[in-house]
C-alpha cells in the first residue's frame, strides 16, 4: 500500500519575501545599534540580545516545523509500521530454532 506524498512546499515568492524581511530587520537592528547615542557597553548588550533573538527564532521555527511534520498522517503511518515490525520481531526465536 503506497501512501500519497502530501508535501506542502513553499513558493519561491514566499521564500524570497521571508528572506528579504529577515535581512531588512537584521540590518535595521545593526543600524540602530551602530547609530543610537549609546555607550559601548549598551551597544554590546543590544548586539548580544539581538544575536540571541535571531538564534532563538531559528530554533523556535525548527521546533514548530518538526512538531507539525510529526503530526502528519504519513509519519504516523510509518511509526505504526515500525512499531508493528518491532512487536513481531523475536530475536530469540531464530536462536532457539538454530540450536534445536
Amino acid at each position: 500500500m503506497s501512501t500519497p506524498l502530501n508535501s506542502t512546499k513553499t513558493t519561491a515568492a514566499f521564500f524570497a519575501q521571508s528572506a528579504i524581511a529577515f535581512g531588512v530587520s537584521f540590518l535595521g537592528l545593526l543600524f540602530g545599534i551602530c547609530y543610537l547615542p549609546l555607550d559601548m557597553w549598551q551597544r554590546l548588550f543590544l548586539a548580544m540580545a539581538g544575536l540571541f533573538l535571531v538564534s532563538s527564532t531559528f530554533g523556535l521555527a525548527k521546533t514548530v516545523r518538526d512538531m507539525q511534520e510529526a503530526s502528519t498522517v504519513r509519519v504516523r503511518i510509518d511509526e505504526a509500521r515500525i512499531d508493528r515490525l518491532l512487536n513481531e520481531h523475536d530475536p530469540l526465536r531464530t536462536f532457539t530454532a538454530a540450536s534445536s
